[in-house]
C-alpha cells in the first residue's frame, strides 16, 4: 500500500519541483543586498538562476528621497542584468527589479543598500 501511495505522489512532487524550477529567482547581487558599502557604486549588478528576455526585464534604482540614480539604460546577458548609477553620495537606495525568464515566468522583487556608515 505505501508503494502505491508514494507512486501515486511522485507526479505531483516532480511537478512542484518543476514548478519551483520554473522562474528566474535572484541568485546575488552587487552591491549585495542590505549590505552598507563604503563608496557608491558605478553600476547595479543582478544574477537569476535562469535566463532572462533582454526585452521585458527591468530594474531601476532610487535614492532615499526617491528619485532615480540609475540611467536607465538596463543591459541583460544571459542570467545577469547590470544598469549603470549615479549614486550621489551617503544614504540608502532601493532597487527593484522585474525580470521574465526565457520560460515566460515574470519575478520582480526589491532589496536597499546603504552608501556611508
Amino acid at each position: 500500500m505505501e508503494r502505491r501511495a508514494f507512486i501515486a505522489i511522485l507526479p505531483l512532487l516532480l511537478l512542484g519541483v518543476w514548478e519551483a524550477m520554473a522562474h528566474a529567482y535572484l541568485d546575488h547581487a552587487s552591491p549585495l543586498v542590505g549590505s552598507t558599502v563604503a563608496t557608491a557604486p558605478s553600476q547595479v549588478t543582478l544574477s537569476f538562476t535562469q535566463q532572462l528576455e533582454p526585452s521585458f526585464s527591468t530594474m531601476s534604482v532610487t535614492n532615499s528621497s526617491g528619485q532615480r540614480v540609475d540611467s536607465g539604460r538596463v543591459s541583460v546577458s544571459g542570467n545577469t542584468m547590470r544598469v549603470p548609477i549615479r549614486a550621489t553620495g551617503a544614504g540608502t537606495y532601493r532597487v527593484t527589479w522585474r525580470v521574465l525568464s526565457v520560460d515566460t515566468h515574470t519575478t520582480q522583487g526589491s532589496f536597499s543598500f546603504r552608501v556611508g556608515r
